[in-house]
């Protein structure tokens, strides 16, 4: 399985801390573990099932929102890095762990992504940090992972959690326009 999730994110290797791409891997390996989805699921089920047909795959999106997180953290560090500490580190982890959740949200019906029945009492917020923790991922990282999605409009975001949640909000809203 570990293969597998390299395979699945390239990314991982911009992680420099090594402990932390293990806590991160190791978090994808987990949620595998726990899922009724195979790795080869995440290049073909949409990435939000709140838009009937989604063209865009979980994985195309994932992946997309590792990319803009990562650049936008780039160019605040390089024009705002006197005022603003921004951990690219954290920024990165937290980008690909922030759906991994849905591991447990989703289930494969028929060939067609569904809620699962653990999905219809916890978002993927949740459960994306409960695997999360269980694999030693650190707090700063755990905070994406809850906060990048509309939960996360109850607390105080890092700066690193508003990176990612406006990367993943901007490779989410146009989609909701396809819907209307």
């Amino acid at each position: 399985m570990r293969e597998a999730v390299k395979e699945l994110w390239p990314e991982l290797g911009w992680i420099q801390n090594r402990e932390l791409r293990e806590q991160v891997t190791q978090t994808w390996v987990r949620a595998f573990e726990l899922s009724p989805l195979e790795p080869d699921d995440l290049k073909e089920i949409p990435f939000t099932l709140l838009v009937p047909d989604c063209p865009a795959t979980f994985m195309e999106h994932k992946r997309c929102v590792v990319h803009i997180a990562r650049r936008a953290a780039e160019s605040m560090r390089e024009f705002l890095g006197k005022a603003l500490k921004i951990d690219l580190d954290t920024v990165i982890a937290g980008a690909i762990l922030a759906d991994v959740g849905k591991l447990l949200e989703y289930e494969r019906v028929g060939g067609k992504a569904q809620q699962s029945k653990r999905g219809e009492a916890l978002r993927h917020p949740f459960t994306g940090v409960a695997l999360a923790l269980s694999c030693g991922v650190p707090d700063e990282v755990c905070h994406i992972v809850a906060a990048h999605a509309a939960e996360g409009d109850l607390v105080k975001r890092s700066t690193e959690a508003y990176i990612v949640h406006h990367a993943d909000f901007m490779s989410f809203l146009p989609f909701k326009n396809l819907a209307r």
